[in-house]
């Protein structure tokens, strides 16, 4: 237990914790403004059909980013690691911002997720190895208020210096950034000794060859509509593939929903691939079908993060004294009933409040659940596979996320034609929030029991 009054911003761990959460900044603030600018981008660079690719391309390719700094970590200080996921993506960062075509920025985005899939891992691996297990629920708490400041002023400034500048800026200037940023940072995690004591010795090349297949398979989903009539095929073979390739990278029992950890994997990646397949197609709705600036369709996401934020600090507070099965029942149904209102918004041309008041039921729920099913890993976690059962958790966001916008993605572009493609995409990822319960009412007590007063 640690001593009383001693928190996150304790001098103990200040530097380390003003650090981290200055990288989970940084990735917010990327995240939220590709989101906010990507119609722009892909109207500008004539990339319609490569829309949702540059989306799931970037989380496909982060999966063998966490593969490989998560095995680093297992057996080095995650701190190098660390170092060089940020490097790829700033060289990621840079290629999207001046591209000139958009397999050109694509291919940014590709380099964009090997570094964002390793850095989230090796902070992780951080927060294991450097706070106790009693305040892992306050420091992804702020990590999720990390979220906050870009959610609320990213996607409006982003859709500004779209519209008075270039959209090549909401790329150049968050390299920019990063490189001041992760110079702090560095130099506050420099000197501390992170090692573990008990290193693995797990092979790690098969997990990087199946690392790669996920990433293949996830980026022949997403292109899968170029197949013409053979899509269908494309599809399913992909589909097939990632499920299994992705096993070895996994917990045991994963698939299948086994109690504890692995039900804890397949929840995260089931809310992931919901929140994160719908949420790109929120501004998109707003542009396309109410006339919205990119700068006010930005503005639609600003009350889901702020929730989001809420509800994070909800859980880090109560979230013990909640359980997990009740945070699990909460999240939910607020993720879903999200989601269901865009769909029914779309379908029936209702006010655009009304989806965006309905899109921040999503944030509350996503910030009660996501960051306790980190705390989650980490108390299913010993020293020796820290960086697995981390990676695993990442990887399960990347391929989740990935295969949904893929497949949401194909659907959305079939029925451009009709008016059914907005209430299509929001219907599918409420039914994928609704299959997030199986696992949730299986993650078990862990933590919760850990904490209870003796």
């Amino acid at each position: 237990m640690t001593p009383a009054g001693e928190g996150v911003w304790h001098p103990r761990y200040a530097w380390v914790t003003a650090g981290a959460v200055a990288m989970i900044f940084l990735a917010a603030t990327q995240a939220l403004a590709v989101t906010t600018v990507m119609p722009l981008v892909s109207a500008d660079l004539d990339g319609a059909t490569l829309y949702a690719v540059a989306f799931a391309g970037t989380l496909a390719t982060s999966v063998v980013g966490m593969v490989a700094v998560g095995a680093w970590c297992d057996r080095k200080d995650p701190i190098l690691p660390l170092a060089t996921a940020v490097a790829v993506f700033v060289a990621g960062l840079l290629v999207a911002g001046l591209a000139s075509t958009m397999p050109v920025l694509v291919a940014g985005r590709l380099l964009q997720g090997l570094g964002t899939g390793g850095q989230t891992v090796a902070l992780y691996v951080v927060v294991a190895r450097v706070y106790p297990s009693e305040l892992h629920g306050r420091v992804f708490a702020a990590f999720s208020a990390a979220w906050v400041v870009p959610s609320i002023i990213g996607p409006f400034l982003a859709g500004v210096v779209a519209e008075y500048l270039h959209w090549r800026w909401v790329f150049l200037g968050v390299a920019v950034l990063t490189g001041l940023a992760f110079t702090m940072v560095y130099v506050k995690l420099h000197g501390l000794s992170l090692r573990t004591d008990d290193p693995s010795r797990a092979p790690i090349a098969a997990r990087l060859g199946w690392s790669v297949l996920v990433a293949v398979a996830a980026l022949a989903l997403s292109l899968a509509g170029e197949a013409g009539g053979l899509a269908p095929v494309v599809i399913a073979a992909s589909l097939a593939l990632i499920a299994f390739a992705s096993r070895p990278l996994l917990p045991r029992g994963t698939l299948l929903a086994r109690p504890g950890l692995p039900s804890v994997i397949l929840m995260r990646a089931l809310i992931a691939g919901c929140l994160f397949g719908a949420e790109i197609y929120v501004p998109y709705l707003l542009i396309d079908g109410y006339g919205f600036s990119p700068t006010w369709a930005g503005l639609g996401l600003t009350a889901a993060a702020l929730l989001w934020a809420l509800g994070a600090d909800l859980q880090g507070r109560f979230g013990d004294r909640l359980g997990n099965t009740r945070i699990a029942l909460i999240g939910v149904t607020l993720l879903s009933s999200a989601t269901a209102i865009a769909a029914v918004t779309a379908a029936l041309h209702l006010p655009p409040a009304v989806v965006i008041a309905g899109w921040a039921l999503a944030g509350g729920g996503m910030g009660l659940m996501y960051p306790r099913l980190t705390v989650l890993t980490l108390a299913y976690s010993t020293p020796r596979n820290q960086g697995f059962n981390s990676s695993a958790l990442s990887i399960a966001d990347s391929v989740g996320a990935a295969a949904s916008i893929a497949v949401l993605g194909l659907t959305f572009v079939a029925l451009t034609a009709t008016d059914a493609g907005f209430p299509a995409v929001f219907a599918i990822a409420t039914g994928l929030a609704l299959l997030a319960l199986l696992p949730g009412l299986r993650v078990g007590r862990a933590h919760e029991q850990a904490t209870q007063p003796r």
